[in-house]
């Protein structure tokens, strides 16, 4: 439960508030215009680095799980479902 709230909290960092900001700084001073590009490609750029760190932070789960568990790890034995009369 607590990671569901850390991830939500993490989305409403990176997309909600920028996006509620820039709702309602749109209308501040007239005259000045949002060049919405840029905006969009900040945006697009914090989320790939979070997707990147993230997509790292699995990679390596991965690799780290295969090497540890792998059948010719010194310190594998079979489970009760595997068993040994083969």
């Amino acid at each position: 439960m607590k990671s569901i709230i850390g991830l939500f909290l993490v989305l409403a960092v990176l997309v909600i508030i920028p996006a509620v900001d820039l709702a309602f700084a749109a209308g501040d001073t007239p005259g000045e215009y949002l060049d919405r590009r840029v905006i969009i490609w900040n945006l697009f750029f914090r989320m790939m680095t979070v997707a990147f760190t993230v997509g790292a932070v699995v990679a390596g789960t991965m690799i780290w799980l295969v090497w540890r568990f792998r059948e010719s790890h010194p310190k594998a034995k079979p489970t009760a479902y595997e068993g040994t009369d083969w």
